[in-house]
């Protein structure tokens, strides 16, 4: 929520000294980077980096399956 009402705050500064054309082309700028492939994909890969560094779950493998029916589990950094 602060960021958009600093990008909001950000825009109306530089427009009203620019003038609207120059606010248009910085607009139609920006709205160019939000929507490029390039920085979805940057998105995407910090929130998943950030996802996985806050997970609380210990990532498992199997250990050794016991029967057809069992298998144990354990983290993988206890291996």
């Amino acid at each position: 929520m602060m960021r958009l009402l600093i990008a909001v705050g950000v825009g109306y500064v530089l427009g009203t000294k620019a003038g609207r054309s120059r606010y248009e082309q910085i607009s139609k700028a920006a709205k160019a980077v939000a929507a490029s492939p390039a920085t979805k994909k940057v998105i995407d890969v910090g929130r998943q980096k950030l996802s996985d560094s806050l997970n609380t779950q210990p990532r498992l493998e199997p250990l050794e399956a016991i029967d057809s029916d069992t298998t144990i589990y354990v983290p993988r950094d206890r291996r």
